[in-house]
């Protein structure tokens, strides 16, 4: 399969609406081309990533909730055979069972969002839609907020964090094939902003092999299901750890920081050489996004490409392997500024498109 995007816009999947259906059309209006199903934290606790993502670990008793914290639960008498239920499950799950694969679904309460999407669309249709975008949260920002039972972090936790990755793969596959039937070749974004401790000395046991392999994992699962696979994340982080990943598209925050990718120009370059895809994240998700215009930010974007040109990098590469979005989900902001937000991204991507 080859990404032709040539500039078209999507977003990162969080929006600050409590109406599932009036969040699914504000979607479907300003992103014509590559929707995405929006996810709803607003709806409170249900609307998270533990239910949202890791319901099977929920529901085998591996993964509690208490005061509003998820927690492992290893102690507990009977974990070994709560392990035995779940891995079953994984394993039919990934042989094809279609049932077993429904398990790692989501909870109508849960995405609202996602079946108010899946319900406009199949009654609507979107005959400009050129792909349909999803999204789950990534294991490295999963397994720091979930801990187990003594108050420490998953991540740290090799059986835990194998749980969580399983988990996500299963997931991912299974929201992949859900929206490959709505008639549209699906992508799929690992939301990752936690990648940014690698590197850092306060994480130093977090290697950089340990990163990789858990996104390949579900990037894998991703491609298995016949849809292509991106990582966002909206911080200053090491890009030649994302560009090294069988990945078709690394979306970044490059209205903060942009510069980051120069340090890595030459594995940028082999990735787009690959027709791999950037995701410019050039509208920034605050207040910030009253004070710009898209001529602004399409001045600034340009001036990193041509820096980016000077590198060895073809600029008209660069232009037809390129996406736009936000710099980062709007789900905490406010109605008003998530329009604005939305507006700026249809003007940049209309920009791109007018001059290839």
């Amino acid at each position: 399969m080859v990404l032709s995007i040539n500039g078209m816009a999507t977003g990162i999947g969080s929006l600050p609406f409590l109406d599932e259906y009036e969040a699914a059309n504000f979607v479907l209006e300003r992103l014509p081309k590559i929707p995405h199903w929006p996810q709803l934290p607003g709806k409170g606790e249900q609307e998270g990533f533990v239910f949202q993502y890791l319901y099977p670990l929920v529901k085998s008793g591996l993964l509690n909730i208490k005061d509003g914290q998820a927690y492992f639960d290893t102690a507990h008498p009977d974990w070994i055979d709560r392990l035995a239920v779940f891995y079953s499950l994984f394993l039919e799950a990934e042989s094809g069972d279609p049932e077993a694969l429904e398990q790692f679904s989501f909870p109508r309460s849960a995405a609202a969002g996602f079946y108010a999407f899946e319900e406009l669309i199949s009654k609507k249709g979107l005959p400009e839609a050129v792909y349909f975008k999803g999204q789950l949260t990534g294991p490295l920002t999963v397994g720091f907020q979930i801990k187990d039972e003594k108050g420490r972090p998953a991540y740290y936790d090799e059986q835990l964090r194998d749980l969580l990755v399983k988990s996500l793969a299963v997931h991912a596959r299974w929201q992949a094939k859900k929206l490959a039937a709505l008639g549209r070749p699906v992508i799929v974004f690992i939301d990752e902003p936690a990648i940014r401790v690698y590197g850092q000395v306060s994480y130093i046991t977090i290697s950089g092999e340990m990163i990789q392999n858990d996104l390949s994992a579900i990037v894998k699962s991703i491609h298995e299901a016949g849809a292509f696979a991106g990582v966002h994340s909206c911080d200053e982080v090491d890009w030649s750890l994302l560009f090294g990943i069988d990945l078709d598209i690394v979306n970044l925050d490059v209205y903060s920081y942009g510069d980051s990718l120069l340090h890595c120009a030459d594995e940028l370059k082999k990735f787009l050489d690959r027709g791999c895809v950037m995701a410019w994240g050039i509208v920034p998700t605050n207040e910030n996004a009253f004070k710009v215009t898209d001529d602004s930010l399409f001045l600034l974007l340009k001036k990193l490409w041509q820096e980016l040109a000077a590198r060895g990098i073809d600029i008209e590469v660069i232009e037809k392997q390129s996406m736009i979005t936000p710099a980062c989900g709007t789900g905490l902001l406010s109605k008003e500024l998530t329009e604005r937000i939305y507006q700026l991204n249809g003007l940049i991507s209309d920009k791109i498109r007018k001059e290839l």
